[in-house]
């Protein structure tokens, strides 16, 4: 049992970080037609590879960190949680994952342990660029950001001037300018530079 791990959020200043995994095995079809990194995929293209990859999958599940997490313990503590709490939702442990980057974030000494996650005892090989060559962390990424942006679209309606149904709690100019001019929320990153102004 092979699983790709990846995250998405990371870089934004608001909503959570989230982590996506994808289990499979060898006897597991094709994947999806057109499946791809998220980052090179359009919108509509990933909504519709969804389903597909589900389907497609012999598990797969998500896990998040919240902002106020990320805020207390830094955004590497933030992605551990979410990757334990993504492997306790699979249901599954892999013999092998596969995570996505340069750098083991899912095993680390740090604390907290996740009460509601599950600590990662499989064998970890960490890949860069393995979002584009490899399936199911391609599946993962996918997932991951259809499930976030919808998470963000629905903030969005409690907190429309802040533009997230179109900016995902990153710092495009709308966003930025409405934190300047109305204020974080609960759900932005107060830890980070959101207006990107430096302290003095």
């Amino acid at each position: 049992m092979v699983a790709g791990i990846d995250e998405v959020g990371r870089g934004a200043l608001a909503g959570p970080v989230m982590v996506g995994i994808v289990a499979m095995t060898r006897t597991c079809a094709e994947p999806p037609e057109g499946l791809a990194d998220s980052k090179l995929l359009t919108a509509q293209q990933r909504e519709e590879l969804v389903a597909p990859s589900r389907e497609w999958a012999t598990a797969y599940a998500t896990g998040i960190g919240t902002s106020q997490e990320i805020d207390e313990y830094g955004i590497l503590v933030g992605l551990r949680l979410a990757g334990e709490r993504a492997l306790a939702a699979l249901g599954i442990v892999p013999d092998v994952v596969i995570l996505d980057g340069n750098y083991n974030w899912l095993v680390r000494p740090q604390r907290p342990l996740s009460a509601d996650g599950l600590v990662c005892t499989s064998r970890i090989v960490v890949r860069q660029k393995a979002d584009r060559d490899c399936s199911s962390v391609a599946a993962a990424s996918v997932i991951a950001k259809v499930e976030r942006d919808a998470m963000m679209r629905i903030l969005h309606e409690q907190y429309p001037v802040y533009q997230w149904a179109s900016n995902k709690g990153y710092g495009a100019r709308v966003h930025t300018d409405a934190i300047k001019q109305y204020g974080p929320t609960p759900h932005h990153r107060l830890s980070w530079n959101l207006t990107g102004k430096s302290e003095q």
